[in-house]
C-alpha cells in the first residue's frame, strides 16, 4: 500500500492542505502540521504540542497503528466522523486486553465524540467512517510529542494478541 498517496480527488481537502500548509505525516499516515509546541523542558521535549491533521477515505490514507507514551487528545474540527481502533495490552495477573471503537464527529447526542484522550500506551489507529469522505482533526499532548516516542505498530504480533480484530487491524497497518 503507497505509503504517500496522492492529493484526495476532492478539491475541498486539496484546499485544507494548502490553507494550513499541511504535508504528508511520515509512516503513521495522512496529512499534518504542528501548530503549536510550548516552551523546551530540560529533558529536550517540549511542554505541549498540538497538531492539525487531515485524513481522506483514499485508499491507503489513514492513521496507521501506532502508540505513544503519553495520553494524546483527539479534537474533531469538520468533516466526516473518525473511527478510532484502539488496542489495550494489559500485562500481569487479572489483565484483560480491550478493543474499543470510539468515533469522533459532530454528533455528539448519538455517541459521537468532539474531543477524547487516548491513554498512554494504547495502540491506536484512525480512519474515515464508513462513507466519509474527509475528515479535519486536531491532536494535543503535554508533554509533547517528539518522533522519538512514535512507535509504529507490528499489524502481524497485534493480530495474533488481538485475533478477532485481525482484520481491521491488517487494514490499519503499514509495512
Amino acid at each position: 500500500m503507497d505509503e504517500h498517496p496522492a492529493l484526495p480527488r476532492d478539491p475541498f481537502p486539496r484546499e485544507l492542505i494548502a490553507f494550513y500548509g499541511l504535508t504528508r505525516l511520515p509512516r503513521e499516515g495522512g496529512w499534518y502540521r504542528r501548530t503549536w509546541a510550548g516552551p523546551e523542558r530540560p529533558d529536550g521535549r517540549p511542554e505541549g504540542s498540538a497538531i492539525v491533521m487531515l485524513l481522506t477515505a483514499e485508499p491507503g490514507v489513514f492513521s496507521a497503528l501506532h502508540r505513544l507514551p503519553g495520553d494524546e487528545i483527539w479534537h474533531f474540527y469538520r468533516g466526516d466522523p473518525l473511527t478510532l481502533l484502539l488496542l489495550s495490552e494489559r500485562e500481569g495477573a487479572g489483565g484483560a486486553d480491550s478493543v474499543r471503537t470510539v468515533v469522533l464527529g459532530p454528533d455528539v447526542l448519538g455517541g459521537q465524540h468532539v474531543q477524547f484522550t487516548v491513554p498512554a500506551g494504547t495502540w491506536m489507529a484512525a480512519e474515515v467512517a464508513a462513507g466519509g469522505s474527509w475528515t479535519l482533526f486536531g491532536c494535543t499532548m503535554a508533554p509533547g510529542f517528539t518522533f522519538a516516542d512514535y512507535e509504529h505498530g507490528d499489524a502481524g504480533r497485534l493480530a495474533e494478541r488481538f485475533p478477532r480484530e485481525a482484520a481491521r487491524i491488517a487494514a490499519l497497518g503499514r509495512a
